[in-house]
């Protein structure tokens, strides 16, 4: 794992922060910077090389990457579905919409379509519950979902991949 030229120099400033010893108060950042920078995804060789970085040991990072959803720790699409699953947004439609995407696209929960597109991740609470149903995608909420606008959501990710290629 390496990081490019900009985003290291990103991690750097991030880690002079924090005084010595306390170089781990900058690992989320970091993981996020890491995370972009290897496909969306981490790697063990990844995590290792940030543990590296941080002078902490990889089990410190491992323990953060495995227990936050915002990362992830297998390939994912171009497009991550993060579909909120509770209380409000469940009681506003998200199974429903959840199941839409899963029949939609041909894949569940965890996966990733066959043109490495979109990946399905149920979230946990995003915060936006006067919006339910909602989901993320990438930095961005899309809010007060229905079966027209996942296909407008759909079409539009499709339509972006087709004019970045």
């Amino acid at each position: 794992m390496k990081f490019s030229e900009e985003k290291l120099k990103k991690v750097n400033e991030i880690i002079a922060r924090y005084p010595d010893g306390k170089q781990k108060s900058a690992l989320i950042p970091i993981l996020h910077i890491a995370q972009e920078e290897n496909n969306g995804w981490l790697d063990v060789t990844t995590m290792d090389h940030v543990a590296i970085m941080l002078n902490i040991l990889p089990i410190e990072v491992y323990e953060v990457a495995t227990f936050y959803s915002m990362f992830n720790l297998k390939p994912v699409g171009k497009h991550v579905f993060e579909v909120c699953r509770t209380g409000p947004c469940m009681l506003n439609g998200s199974d429903d919409i959840i199941q839409y995407i899963k029949d939609k696209l041909g894949i569940n929960e965890g996966e990733t379509t066959s043109d490495g597109l979109f990946t399905l991740k149920p979230a946990e609470c995003l915060g936006a519950c006067g919006y339910a149903p909602m989901m993320q995608l990438g930095k961005h909420y899309r809010e007060h979902l229905t079966k027209e606008k996942v296909d407008l959501i759909i079409d539009e990710c499709r339509r972006n991949a087709a004019k970045n290629n």
